[in-house]
């Protein structure tokens, strides 16, 4: 078996998925109730044994990096570890990380004081399942210099990815990041996987290097930051590419629908990412909670998460996260409640100091539709958050509306009879 690092990436601003990643991170945004984003790259990596991660990290990176500390720790008998690499200034660079490739880099002499035989470059904010092992086996079967991994894609789809031209002998041959509509004809791949209705094969943002191909790439154009628009398009032709195609499930949580939908579809009967019936474990942050409180609630197709508590509401596609407190009479659909960082009385609540603020979680009698509610807010009686004029796009201090999906921010406070 190759000997692999992996290398994940921490992410920049997520302007996209603002305001979720206003005080965190991309990778540190929740996930699924109980995850973050990052325990996807990280549970794909240990569950394949791959036990040799950095992930770099500088944008709003505290809760980040203390999710990966706390979490990821391996026994003394393993030798494996899971780094924060933190953007760093030294007397060879004064500058933060520019880009995706900058980072890596700027990382080198970390990556190569490992003595890999490859190094896999992951990004810290998609959903998928892929098994790098077979990535591996293809790369050096193959005798690739760079892999990529490639997923079948329609035409709408394509506009918004990187799309390569691939022939039947998996060499890419074109690479065009996000092409305009009548560009798309010209980029039709013949690799097996493609079909009619999915002719494209987009770029998956995982990338596979054999480690001295990885240094010459990035050292040859040092003033070259990133690796979807620039070091793999620079690279084709020059060296042996090849893409490695995956028709599994996969979702870039680039932006805030996207998010959205992929946090819903686990809770569907059939989700395209089951947890239930595969047992490849996503793992995340130990906590001695409680299971969940109900009492007299109605359910359908819903996640409710350990130490939530919620009594009298109706739920129908909704994900209740940690310790997500509804009161009575409350009616969500289509809802993404991330709960709380604490109970409520707990030494951390401002409330303590507080007394005249409203309490923690979804207050009584509130309607709430196709919803983001980040982590402790408070959200009033008689609440009704339902965009009901249709906007698309709103920004405020309290909420946005985002693809037509309102957002509440982390700790924002929506007094009694807030109506959106």
């Amino acid at each position: 078996m190759s000997r692999i690092i992996a290398v994940v990436l921490g992410g920049g601003r997520g302007t996209r998925l603002y305001p979720l990643t206003r005080d965190r991170s991309k990778p540190a945004v929740p996930i699924g109730g109980k995850y973050r984003l990052i325990d996807i790259p990280l549970s794909n990596c240990i569950n394949d044994q791959i036990r040799h991660i950095l992930v770099l990290t500088q944008y709003n990176s505290e809760s980040l990096n203390r999710h990966v500390a706390r979490t990821y720790r391996f026994d003394r008998f393993t030798h494996g570890f899971v780094s924060i690499l933190a953007a760093e200034q030294t007397d060879d660079n004064t500058g933060w990380f520019q880009g995706t490739a900058d980072a890596v880099r700027q990382s080198l002499k970390y990556i190569n004081g490992q003595h890999p035989d490859l190094v896999l470059i992951l990004s810290g904010d998609q959903l998928y399942r892929l098994d790098f092992n077979r990535l591996a086996d293809y790369h050096v079967g193959r005798n690739a210099d760079i892999s990529i991994a490639t997923k079948p894609v329609t035409a709408a789809d394509a506009t918004s990815l990187g799309i390569m031209k691939v022939g039947d002998d998996g060499v890419i041959t074109e690479f065009r990041e996000k092409p305009q509509e009548e560009e798309l004809d010209g980029l039709r791949s013949e690799q097996t996987g493609t079909t009619c209705a999915k002719p494209f094969l987009g770029n998956m943002g995982i990338y596979m290097f054999s480690p001295g191909i990885l240094r010459e790439v990035l050292e040859r154009e040092p003033d070259v930051i990133d690796f979807g628009k620039e070091i793999i398009p620079h690279s084709i032709g020059s060296y042996r590419v090849l893409s490695y195609p995956f028709d599994g499930y996969w979702s870039d949580i680039g932006t805030i629908g996207n998010f959205f939908r992929a946090n819903l579809d686990m809770a569907a009967p059939e989700p395209e990412f089951d947890m239930y019936r595969s047992f490849s474990p996503l793992y995340t942050s130990a906590r001695a909670l409680p299971g969940a409180r109900v009492n007299d609630c109605s359910f359908s197709e819903s996640i409710v998460c350990d130490a939530s508590d919620v009594e009298g509401s109706r739920f129908s596609r909704c994900i209740l996260g940690l310790r997500g407190k509804v009161r009575s009479g409350t009616v969500m659909e289509n809802c993404v409640f991330m709960g709380s960082d604490y109970w409520e009385g707990h030494y951390l609540d401002p409330r303590n100091h507080h007394p005249d603020m409203l309490p923690l979680g979804v207050g009584r009698d509130c309607l709430i539709r196709n919803a983001i509610i980040d982590k402790n807010a408070r959200i009033g009686d008689g609440c009704r958050l339902e965009n009901a004029a249709g906007v698309e796009e709103y920004t405020s201090d309290l909420y946005c509306i985002r693809d037509g999906i309102i957002v509440i921010p982390k700790n924002a406070v929506l007094e009694d009879g807030f109506v959106i």
